[in-house]
């Protein structure tokens, strides 16, 4: 797909990974719509980028069916979709208050991966409709997963579920869509200098990053951004999800 004539739906671009990615597909000539709860600095993000703001609860069907009408109606339609918005949950399965609290679970499975699935099975309406480029390709979606996916610590059960569920979307999405011609991938992140990480200080992002092979140090969310521009650009990229980590594997 030509980045130069996508127009994007990029869900969390409020901020982190979100708002890199919003910026780089901006950048790129992309037209972009961000989806947050956060009004005040999804706007400011969105002027930034030069496009539009909707507020959006995507766990909530016609919270995100009326983001998308407004996205069409701003971008003329839409051709690709950057999952981000996404929170983490800790907590041991049973601690020392207690097993784990299930609305935090239930909650946590909904937004990452419920509502990863909600905006993606809406927003593939509209790409349906998309004329068809010279590969056949009406529209691309690309999911944030984790490496807590695969690697999941203790105290991640509900984070590392809800992303392996993420990652599991690639492949039978892609399929299921195969004939639309839209295609389905995900990233799945490792250690990212977001504002979640940067808020635990440096001593802690120094040693969060020495378990990294190479290059030792946090990702920058510009790279996100960027290996999620490629995932939209490559045709042939379809069904998988790629981990981004410095070959970090989570002790």
């Amino acid at each position: 797909m030509d980045i130069a004539s996508a127009r994007v739906i990029v869900t969390g671009g409020a901020s982190g990974l979100g708002a890199a990615t919003a910026r780089d597909l901006a950048a790129a000539g992309a037209r972009v719509t961000i989806f947050d709860r956060d009004t005040e600095r999804g706007a400011a993000m969105a002027e930034a980028a030069g496009g539009t703001f909707a507020e959006v609860d995507v766990t909530d069907e016609a919270s995100v069916a009326a983001g998308i009408a407004r996205a069409v109606k701003a971008m003329g339609g839409i051709s690709a979709v950057v999952n981000c918005a996404g929170i983490v949950t800790g907590a041991k399965t049973v601690g020392s208050k207690g097993p784990f609290p299930l609305d935090a679970f239930r909650r946590t499975i909904d937004i990452n991966l419920v509502g990863a699935f909600n905006v993606a099975r809406l927003a593939a309406v509209e790409m349906a409709k998309n004329d068809p480029d010279a590969e056949g390709e009406r529209g691309v979606i690309v999911n944030t997963a984790s490496i807590a996916a695969f690697d999941g610590q203790k105290g991640q059960a509900a984070y590392s579920a809800s992303k392996a569920g993420v990652a599991g979307l690639s492949l039978p999405m892609a399929r299921d869509m195969g004939s639309l011609g839209i295609r389905v991938n995900a990233i799945a992140p490792g250690l990212f200098l977001t504002p979640m990480l940067e808020s635990l200080g440096p001593e802690m992002m120094e040693e969060l990053a020495s378990d990294v092979v190479f290059p030792r140090r946090l990702g920058r969310p510009e790279e996100f951004a960027r290996l999620a521009r490629v995932l939209i650009e490559m045709p042939y990229l379809n069904g998988e999800t790629i981990r981004l980590d410095g070959a970090l594997r989570l002790p």
